[in-house]
């Protein structure tokens, strides 16, 4: 219907590019298309070692990695530009999200705003809705089986922080079935991780210095370390499963295709992503589904316990689907590449935004929006500590690149609370919202539209980095070339009088000079010496030295018409001027007498501003060299000083 009401739903997560993250947003996505909602996803890649996510098992691929904590200020400042009064409901993966006090501010936010929310395996918000999955059940068959079919009587475990409540439920279940065999608990048997992917191997390491007897099994609480302590195993000569059971728990996609097949637990993650807004949907009609709802998981028993199962993936279907990977992988790294190299050459934001946008059409989605804050371009000092202020976005942004289906357009400015640079007009639509930033320092942030590209490949996150990286160097740039305008400016111009310098003279007249020998040009040089300085210094200070040199000199600028004039040093001024006659000497002290007594009419000082003046005109040729000329106008203002110096004793007389 033409006037039904579009609902937009808000997503929140970190790395969205794991099999956990990416197996609830399929499940999200599913009912986005089947319903024509819109959903906004904003996430960020932070660098965690842990998660609250059980599947931090694949964290590896960026976690841990950086070890930044301005970087992980810098990615959380996504979470800042959600207005959640925009949205009718939110779908809070925040057990994927490590910074307590960043899923504290969210939740806080969320329920201010009053719009229904859903958490994944969280009992922590009883006023929200939270869809969690049976690990105790799951975990129970599977250590009973491990016992009961392969009649294992020593049991080592390894677990997830138990600060964790997926990693509690798991463990508790572990020790409730071990106790019901009456089979001993040994706490040195048991390692708790971080459900990283190194703590199996760790785990593993620690049991083989400990000097105990191999175990009949290990039991890991998710697959990420049951599959590196696997490979400790085999390495340290023990086969599995001939030697010892190894199990984990999650079914992740490694595991159902790892030698040998692991026996885990499959969970319904696309299933959970798919309740999450169905709730949601269910709430803003009026309805009042339960709080708390908890999904079964299964067992799937395989090779690396002794299983021989049928439900591993089909050869054939695994090597088109690993093909596809590394399909997608390396095209993905090419397009990378070249907009790497490209970016690498602009300095101008335009330049950036061109380059972009020539590799848009590759990321396969509908729409691209580039958002800037509107201070982006702003000085800063990089070794200055965290700041809030930083990390927020500004109350106005800009869209240089708005790309959609192959046309490019920009948007001036627009209110970051709208998010969107541009209204949504129609439901369907998928948007990943992510940061752009360098180290705590928001930049942006861009959003893509309609494309699987941020939750399948790895490259999302580099192409990210690469795309910020590139932002901060053209801003560097902006301001070194600012500064280095600034320095050429200090280098030619007299900073009290502001005009040229020494230097500025010499480097821009002796190109002109040049020009005009070539050409037998006449010119003419003037040499100004300021009279009685010291007596002005002496009798009324410095300050009053230098504001009479700055009259003196805008007096010489005015009177130099179409020369270019400078403070050759101290008290002393030049000016040269090309395509001269005879007479313009004369004319040019008329002018000059005529403005310094308008000037000491203006000051009315207890002295007089004055100054020598020496003139000579020459017609240029390749033997007339600049110091030449300019030693001759020097050598005829001192006889001109001369001369004023006795015609003043004489008046004393």
């Amino acid at each position: 219907m033409k006037n039904e009401k579009i609902i937009h739903i808000a997503v929140i997560a970190a790395g969205i590019d794991e099999e956990y993250q990416n197996n609830i947003i399929t499940g999200i996505n599913k009912y986005t298309h089947e319903y024509n909602v819109n959903i906004s996803c904003f996430a960020s890649y932070v660098n965690n070692e842990f998660s609250g996510s059980i599947e931090v098992s694949c964290f590896a691929a960026h976690g841990g990695m950086l070890k930044s904590k301005r970087f992980d200020t810098g990615e959380y400042s996504i979470y800042n530009l959600i207005n959640f009064n925009a949205f009718d409901g939110a779908v809070l993966m925040t057990n994927t999200i490590c910074d307590t006090e960043t899923k504290k501010n969210i939740i806080s936010r969320v329920t201010d705003s009053g719009i229904p929310a859903v958490v994944f395996d969280c009992s922590d918000y009883p006023e929200l809705c939270n869809i969690s999955i049976n690990n105790t059940s799951a975990m129970s068959e599977i250590v009973n089986h491990v016992i009961e079919v392969h009649n294992a009587k020593t049991i080592n475990f390894i677990s997830g922080p138990l600060s964790n409540p997926e990693a509690t439920d798991r463990y508790n279940a572990f020790i409730d079935v071990m106790n019901k065999h009456n089979l001993p608990v040994e706490k040195e048997r048991i390692f708790f991780g971080e459900f990283r992917t190194q703590d199996g191997r760790q785990a593993i390491e620690e049991f083989l210095q400990s000097g105990l007897s191999l175990p009949d099994a290990f039991i890991c609480a998710n697959d990420a370390m049951a599959l590196t302590a696997v490979s400790a195993l085999e390495k340290a000569g023990y086969k599995v499963p001939d030697d010892v059971i190894v199990t984990g728990f999650d079914n992740i996609y490694n595991a159902r295709n790892f030698t040998p097949v692991l026996t885990s637990v499959d969970r319904p993650l696309e299933e959970m992503g798919y309740k999450s807004v169905e709730i949601i949907m269910e709430i803003l009609k009026g309805g009042k589904p339960s709080k708390h709802i908890k999904l079964d998981s299964q067992p799937v028993f395989a090779e690396s316990c002794g299983c021989h199962t049928h439900n591993s993936e089909d050869l054939m279907k695994y090597k088109k689907s690993t093909y596809k990977k590394i399909e997608n992988f390396n095209s993905g790294i090419g397009m990378l590449n070249r907009l790497i190299a490209g970016l690498a050459e602009t300095e101008q934001v335009a330049e950036t935004m061109d380059i972009l946008s020539k590799f848009i059409e590759e990321l396969g989605c509908d729409k691209f929006c580039l958002c800037l804050t509107e201070n982006w371009q702003d000085s800063v000092v990089d070794d200055t500590p965290l700041i809030n202020q930083d990390t927020k976005y500004s109350s106005y942004m800009t869209a240089p690149l708005i790309w959609e289906k192959g046309q490019r357009r920009s948007c001036g400015y627009f209110p970051s609370r709208k998010m969107f640079p541009e209204p949504i007009k129609k439901g369907g639509n998928i948007n990943y919202f992510l940061p752009l930033h360098f180290r705590e320092r928001c930049l942006g942030y861009y959003i893509i539209t309609n494309s699987d590209f941020p939750i399948y490949s790895l490259l999302c996150h580099s192409l990210t980095m690469n795309l910020s990286n590139s932002l901060e160097n053209v801003r560097k740039l902006i301001h070194l070339n600012k500064a280095m305008d600034e320095l050429n400016r200090l280098y030619v111009i007299d900073p009290m009088c502001n005009i040229y310098n020494r230097n500025g003279f010499i480097n821009l007249v002796d190109v002109r000079f040049k020009e005009c020998a070539e050409r037998h040009d006449t010119i003419m040089i003037t040499f100004i010496d300021m009279d009685g300085l010291k007596f002005i210094n002496d009798n009324y200070g410095h300050n009053e030295g230098d504001f009479a040199i700055q009259r003196l000199a805008g007096v010489i600028q005015d009177s130099c018409m179409n020369g270019i004039c400078a403070r050759f040093g101290g008290d002393e001024f030049i000016v040269f001027t090309a395509g001269v006659v005879d007479g313009d000497d004369e004319a040019f002290i008329r002018r000059f007498n005529s403005k310094i007594d308008a000037m000491n009419n203006i000051i009315r000082k207890p002295y007089t501003l004055s100054a020598s003046i020496g003139s000579v005109i020459v017609t240029t040729n390749a033997d007339t060299t600049l110091y030449s000329v300019i030693k001759q106008a020097d050598e005829k203002m001192y006889e001109v000083k001369k001369l004023r110096k006795n015609s003043r004793r004489e008046l004393i007389k």
